[in-house]
């Protein structure tokens, strides 16, 4: 079973804002880049609370049948990159977020509106 990009965007941002993290954004690329069509960018405070969050996307996303391609950076929990195929969730520690600033390296990307 294939779960749209849209709903995949959807159950990826409740799950993490159902975890607490801090200033989500969710890029749309689909006229900017053929990586993906979204992007959600968030950060935890905490090692523990950053992986908690990847955590909680992995379940969500499972549950609703869809595939989790990989995940990398879970051990260190500075930044870790999920890709969801059409949606890649990229889960910062506060201190690597504010470093990497990848936001504006996407700059070209429309913010997706959240309710």
């Amino acid at each position: 079973m294939s779960v749209q990009p849209s709903k995949l965007l959807e159950l990826a941002l409740k799950a993490v804002e159902d975890k607490k993290a801090m200033n989500v954004v969710a890029l749309d690329l689909r006229n900017v880049s053929p990586i993906s069509d979204y992007f959600i960018v968030c950060h935890g405070n905490s090692d523990i609370q950053v992986q908690a969050i990847a955590t909680e996307v992995r379940k969500v996303v499972h549950e609703a049948g869809g595939v989790i391609k990989g995940i990398e950076g879970m051990d260190s929990a500075r930044w870790v990159l999920m890709d969801l195929g059409d949606v890649i969730v990229h889960i910062f520690h506060r201190d690597e977020r504010e470093y990497y600033n990848i936001e504006r390296l996407w700059s070209d990307a429309k913010v997706v509106e959240t309710v």
